[in-house]
C-alpha cells in the first residue's frame, strides 16, 4: 500500500513520495519543518494508512540513546539482593525494555517515531546510527543480540533547532515540510473545519498570512494555531466583518490563538498606534 493523503491529514505530492520512498529504501524518514506543520501526525497517519501499529518515542532534553534500546535497574537488583529476593538470579528481571526493542521484537512490521530529535544531546543521533543501520543492538548483561524481526518504518521528526551530523543524514531520506501555502491550508481547513462559510475563511486566511508575513514578528503562527483560532470563531459564530480590525487596534480578534508572545502583540500595537498618528 502506497501513502497519499488520508480523510484527516493533507500530505502534498511531494511528501507522499518521500514517505513512499523512504519506505521502499528502507531508510529512516527524516521530517523537519516549523513546529505545527504535521510532522508528528505524519507517522500516525503513515501508520493508520500503512495498517500499521505505532511505537512513539518522545525525545526530551534530557533523553539518552541508550533508553531506546534498553536500561538496566541495577540499583533495583541491588536492593533485592539484600532483602534476599529470589528473582535478583535472572538478570533480565532488571531489563526494561527500551522503543527500538519493542519495535524490533514486534511479530508485524510497526511504525517507530523518533520525535523531536534535536531536543536531545548533539551525540545523540550518532548514538543510534549503528543501531538504525544495522537494524540491532547487543545486550551485554544478558549477552542476547537482538535483531529485528521485520524491519519497521522510521520516521524522526526535527524542528530544525540544532544541526543534526552528516553521518546520521547520509542514512536517512529527508523531506522538508514547508509551509502549506493558500489552496493547500484550504484543504487543512476543509478536512478539520468542513463547511466553513467560503467568505470567512477567505477573510481569515488572509489576514492570517498578512500576520505572518509581517516584518518584525517572533514566532509566526503555524498551521495548528490557525486550526485553533478558526475553531475559535466558528464557536463565536462571528462573520467577515467581525474581524476587520479598526485604527484602535492592529491585533486580530480572538489573537491569543495566533500570537503567542508579548513582543508580538506589542509590535501590533505599535503598528497600530503609528498608523493612527499618521492619520492623525
Amino acid at each position: 500500500m502506497k501513502f497519499s493523503s488520508t480523510d484527516e491529514y493533507v500530505a502534498t505530492d511531494d511528501l507522499s513520495i518521500a514517505v513512499n520512498a523512504a519506505v521502499t529504501l528502507e531508510r529512516p524518514l527524516l521530517v523537519k519543518g516549523e513546529p505545527g506543520t504535521g510532522k508528528t501526525e505524519l507517522a500516525r497517519q503513515v501508520a493508520a494508512a500503512l495498517d500499521l501499529n505505532m511505537i512513539e518515542w518522545n525525545i526530551k532534553s534530557t533523553t539518552r540513546a541508550q533508553q531506546g534500546l534498553y536500561e538496566y535497574d541495577a540499583v533495583s537488583r541491588l536492593r533485592d539482593s539484600q532483602l534476599g529476593e529470589e528473582r535478583v538470579h535472572d538478570v533480565s528481571n532488571y531489563i526494561r525494555k527500551g522503543k527500538l526493542w519493542q519495535a524490533f521484537e514486534a511479530e508485524e512490521k510497526v511504525v517507530l517515531l523518533i520525535d523531536e530529535i534535536d531536543k536531545a544531546d548533539i551525540e545523540f543521533p550518532n548514538d543510534l546510527l549503528q543501531e538504525l543501520d544495522k537494524m540491532e543492538f547487543h545486550v551485554y548483561e544478558t549477552g542476547q543480540t537482538i535483531r529485528a524481526k521485520q524491519r519497521p518504518v522510521v520516521i524522526i521528526t526535527s524542528n530544525n533547532e540544532k544541526e543534526l551530523p552528516d553521518a546520521f543524514l547520509r542514512r536517512c531520506f529527508f523531506h522538508y515540510i514547508k509551509f502549506p501555502d493558500m489552496e493547500t491550508m484550504r484543504k487543512i481547513v476543509d478536512v478539520h473545519h468542513p463547511g466553513i462559510k467560503e467568505k470567512l475563511l477567505t477573510t481569515a486566511l488572509s489576514q492570517f498570512y498578512e500576520i505572518r508575513e509581517q516584518a518584525g514578528l517572533k514566532k509566526k503562527p503555524s498551521t495548528s494555531e490557525v486550526l485553533d483560532w478558526l475553531k475559535l470563531l466558528l464557536a463565536e459564530d462571528m462573520d467577515p466583518e467581525d474581524l476587520k480590525r479598526d485604527g484602535a487596534t492592529a491585533l486580530p480578534k480572538l489573537h491569543g490563538a495566533l500570537l503567542k508572545n508579548e513582543q508580538d502583540v506589542h509590535l501590533f500595537e505599535r503598528l497600530a498606534f503609528l498608523a493612527r498618528r499618521e492619520r492623525g
